[in-house]
């Protein structure tokens, strides 16, 4: 029988919270991460477009098993929209399909922002991940082929302009939840004040539950792996720059146990929680012993169910 062989990595855990330069794709910055860390997994939180920059969360090892928590987040978005012209891609990448010499007033941008406020319907970008019949909708595109993408409601907590720096252009500023494209919201305001319009400029500013503070460029990662006099000091300054992977969970309560506690939480079975301020029934919480993240499950009739556990 063959024998299952080692994992290659080490199994380092925690978030990354990158700055993602611009030209760089989200799958090529996760896999640059993995390699400068020799991690054993890694995933990331909500793609990034190559031509967007900005916060790309990063989960390696157990991390990874919290990135559904940072999938549900908040996302702010910084984007300057290019007036006069509609592009394929609602981008830069794509070619001219509309253009227009109008020009919107700061009147007219205004008063069209409480309609993208709220929950909405938008209809994602042709070029995108949305599949259709089983395929993603940019490889049907790049075939040639017309995509119908059926319209899907997003929610847009605000919608801000921060500036005008010309009449061909405005820069705004967008609070939404997940699924929300910003390159369907600059495609959608061209057409509703009759200039067209594409997203000229992209960046990604928070995700929460983490902040723009906790950003570290990949410029600084590379040079402490430069830097490093040896492997052990080199790892040792790179794990300085992870968070710990309960930090995807905040606003979840937490449950403190004792170490017996815990160690039934990661053989899978149940714990009954005891104490006068014990909670009874949450529907997702996390528990944690000795400071370390145990297991994140449901609080039922005074139990504390595990769902995923996390090794010691």
């Amino acid at each position: 029988m063959a024998r299952r062989g080692n994992k290659k990595g080490r199994p380092v855990s925690g978030w990354l919270v990158l700055d993602k330069p611009v030209g760089m794709g989200s799958t090529e910055a996760v896999s640059k991460v993995k390699w400068l860390f020799a991690a054993q997994k890694a995933g990331h939180a909500g793609t990034l477009d190559p031509l967007a920059s900005g916060m790309l969360p990063i989960a390696l090892g157990e991390a990874t098993k919290t990135v559904p928590f940072v999938m549900e987040g908040a996302k702010v978005y910084r984007f300057t929209i290019a007036w006069g012209e509609e592009r394929s891609t609602d981008d830069l990448e794509g070619p001219v399909v509309q253009s227009s010499d109008k020009r919107p007033t700061e009147a007219e941008i205004r008063n069209l922002l409480p309609r993208y406020t709220g929950l909405i319907m938008q209809t994602p970008p042709q070029f995108s991940a949305v599949k259709v019949a089983g395929e993603r909708a940019y490889d049907l595109a790049r075939e040639g082929a017309t995509v119908e993408i059926a319209a899907r409601e997003v929610e847009i907590a605000r919608l801000d302009l921060i500036d005008i720096p010309d009449p061909g252009s405005a820069v705004l500023e967008v609070e939404c939840g997940k699924g929300t494209y910003v390159r369907s919201l600059a495609r959608d305001m061209g057409r509703d004040l009759g200039c067209y319009g594409h997203v000229a400029a992209l960046r990604r500013t928070e995700v929460y539950p983490f902040e723009a503070s906790q950003m570290i460029p990949l410029e600084m990662l590379e040079k402490i792996a430069r830097d490093a006099a040896d492997e052990r000091e080199r790892f040792a300054a790179l794990d300085a720059m992870l968070l710990d992977p309960a930090a995807a969970l905040e606003g979840l309560p937490e449950i403190i146990l004792s170490d017996d506690a815990a160690a039934r939480l990661r053989l899978g079975n149940p714990v009954i929680l005891r104490g006068r301020d014990a909670p009874v029934e949450a529907p997702e919480a996390w528990a944690s012993a000795r400071g370390r993240l145990v297991a994140i499950g449901a609080i039922e009739a005074g139990m504390f169910k595990p769902k995923r556990v996390f090794s010691s």
